[in-house]
Order: structure tokens, then C-alpha cells, then sequence
């Protein structure tokens, strides 16, 4: 069975270009967003880890950690980065798991526990090394987004997801369709509208179970 919302993270031991650790210990106290992909040197996800770099400031203000993942070795991580900073402009800063031993995709369910690579193998083979994961500072998953090999991944809608859970997390409220910070939020079901007045002021009665109120805080 798959990692599903809300199950902790396998504390997985990871090899990277920035050397060897284990998952929990890199996750800490800290959002962290996994991306992962199925080869270095393929120019999707050459854009994609561009674009995760030019966002190293919209992490740090979060306090949210990014680690990538590609089913290569070290030795091609870090020849990789030198096309990614090439590329983007932006230093690519952050960790690069190396699993070529497919370990780590096969524990996050990307890929079936019987898989591997062939010689000669493509992208192809891993194809479904797509993954977004935003993991919470208690190691759950809170998060996945699973992508084809042909569309980049939106970065923007990734800092959005991540700007509404912790919006929202350990609370009684949650985020309307096409949410961003600032905005009203829908208060839970949880609360009758006597205690939502009482704990958030003034809310908007919309229908009896959508109820608005301004964003806590």
C-alpha cells in the first residue's frame, strides 16, 4: 500500500550530493517538499529544478527545507547542477538523493516493488518518478502531486499548496478553490456558528455548511 495522507514518512537512510542522512533527521522540525525525478540530464525536469532554485528565498521565508530525488548516482547529480545553474541563473542549493538502487521511489510507492533498470534505460523507465511530496514537521505526508513525463511541474501552485497548509494545519478552517494568502478561508464543519462567531468574530454564512470568515492571524 501507497503512502496516503497523514502517514509518517519511512525514515529512509538517503544518499546524496551533499552526503548521507537519514529522511527524519533531514526533515527535523521543517516543512519539506520532495520532488523527484526519473533521470539527470533530461530537460523537463532540467526546467523544474531551475525553477525550484529560483524559490530559494519563497522557501526560506516558510521555513520549509527542499530536497530533489533522481534515479542517478552522485557523480551525475552533481555534473547535473552545473546545466541547472546554467540554465536557471539560480544557485541549486539544495540536496540531490542519488537512487539509482530505486530504494527511496520503490518506500514512496512511485515506482512497484519489482521494478528496475535496465541497461541502457531512459527516463522512460522510471516514468513515474513525477512526484511532489509535502511532508508536515511531525514526518506525515500532507501532500502529493504525481505528474506525466511531458508537463512541468507549476512551482507556484507547489508554494501555494504549501502557504495553505500551514494556513491551516492543527486548525479548524480550510482553503476555498484557487486560495492565496490573504484571502477568506471556510470555516470547519467541526464548529457550530455560535462557536465559529465566538472564536473568529464575524463569519459569512454562504449555505449552512460554507461558512467564510478572514484569514486567523
Amino acid at each position: 500500500m501507497g503512502l496516503r495522507i497523514n502517514d509518517v514518512v519511512p525514515n529512509l537512510n538517503l544518499e546524496t550530493d551533499q552526503g548521507n542522512f537519514m529522511l527524519h533527521d533531514f526533515i527535523g522540525d521543517n516543512w519539506t517538499i520532495l520532488f523527484s525525478h526519473p533521470k539527470d540530464f533530461t530537460p523537463v525536469c532540467t526546467t523544474e529544478f531551475g525553477a525550484v532554485a529560483k524559490l530559494s528565498e519563497e522557501w526560506k521565508k516558510r521555513g520549509a527545507k527542499v530536497i530533489g530525488l533522481s534515479v542517478d548516482g552522485v557523480e551525475e547529480h552533481e555534473k547535473w547542477k552545473g546545466d541547472i545553474e546554467k540554465f536557471s541563473g539560480a544557485k541549486a542549493s539544495f540536496p540531490i538523493i542519488a537512487d539509482k538502487s530505486l530504494e527511496v521511489s520503490k518506500a514512496l510507492n512511485m515506482l512497484p516493488a519489482n521494478a528496475y533498470l535496465p541497461d541502457g534505460r531512459t527516463a522512460a523507465d522510471s516514468a513515474s518518478v513525477r512526484v511532489v511530496f509535502i511532508f508536515s514537521p511531525d514526518k506525515k505526508m500532507q501532500l502529493s502531486m504525481t505528474y506525466p513525463m511531458t508537463i512541468g511541474r507549476n512551482f507556484a501552485e507547489v508554494l501555494r499548496a504549501l502557504d495553505a497548509l500551514q494556513a491551516t494545519w492543527g486548525k479548524p478552517i480550510a482553503t476555498p478553490a484557487n486560495w492565496t494568502p490573504g484571502e477568506d478561508v471556510i470555516v470547519a464543519l467541526s464548529l457550530n456558528d455560535e462557536q465559529a462567531k465566538a472564536k473568529y468574530g464575524d463569519i459569512d454564512i454562504k449555505l449552512p455548511y460554507l461558512r467564510t470568515t478572514k484569514m486567523p492571524g
